[in-house]
């Protein structure tokens, strides 16, 4: 499928690894020339490196924390004007007892899910608006919309998200700049596998690998039968971020394997 991206230029906060970066190869492989952001320089570097000789399109790495005003400043001054724009966070860990959850653990919470991509799309919202084309991706959490005790600290600041992009998507696709969510329930990432020890933790677990793994599919039914790659969302992703989505306005679209069970 021809996405018609050639030549445009994306934006990929949070690009270096995981599902950021599975989206990432997806839209360099449509001819995209790619900006790719994340905390951690060397990986970032690696991939930047590796996705542009894959596939001949320029990628340009930028060190950059998007939560906070810093790291902002420098994706917007390394990419001032892009067509495309997809924001991924680091989730943050397995909360473990909803009563040891305090306030400065909330606060962060909101600064980087919520705060952090609203000040990156309300940065390039008025770029997108003037050229009369964008596309703006959240690759979020299926449990904004799925509450989940142990992803405390994920879902609320990530439904606050999906309400805001729901309102302001309706105000700007007149203007041909769309803004949809995805929302992933389990993938086998970097992160995910980085989690795992804080997820033994928080449930009391031996931290050995089959011990975690077997609890967690234990109380995480998926009706796929398996946990997915992040391959498995960026063809989605890829789309979205094309001419492709032109009416698909404000959506959140659940990517689990069944698991949240519910019509809407």
């Amino acid at each position: 499928m021809d996405l018609q991206i050639k030549g445009k230029t994306a934006l990929l906060a949070g690009g270096s690894a995981g599902m950021g970066r599975a989206t990432a190869e997806r839209l360099a492989e449509a001819g995209a020339e790619l900006y790719i952001s994340a905390r951690r320089e060397e990986r970032l570097r690696n991939a930047a490196r590796e996705i542009s000789e894959k596939y001949g399109v320029p990628v340009t790495p930028v060190v950059a924390d998007s939560s906070t005003e810093e790291g902002r400043k420098a994706l917007f001054a390394a990419c001032p004007n892009p067509d495309i724009l997809t924001i991924t966070i680091k989730p943050p860990n397995p909360n473990g007892d909803f009563l040891k959850v305090t306030p400065e653990m909330w606060r962060d919470s909101v600064e980087t899910a919520l705060i952090g991509p609203i000040e990156i799309m309300r940065n390039y919202i008025p770029v997108m608006k003037d050229k009369g084309w964008g596309r703006i991706v959240n690759i979020a959490t299926f449990s904004a919309k799925n509450p989940m005790i142990w992803r405390l600290m994920s879902g609320p600041a990530r439904s606050a998200l999906i309400n805001y992009t729901a309102s302001v998507s309706r105000e700007i696709a007149r203007y041909g700049v769309n803004i949809n969510n995805l929302l992933p329930g389990m993938f086998r990432t970097e992160g995910f596998e980085e989690a795992m020890g804080y997820y033994a933790d928080a449930f009391g677990l031996e931290n050995k690998q089959e011990v975690v793994m077997e609890h967690f599919q234990d109380n995480n039914r998926i009706p796929a039968g398996f946990i997915a790659d992040a391959d498995d969302l960026a063809p989605m992703a890829a789309m979205l971020c094309s001419p492709l989505s032109r009416f698909i306005v404000g959506q959140n679209i659940v990517i689990d394997g069944g698991q949240h069970a519910s019509l809407f």
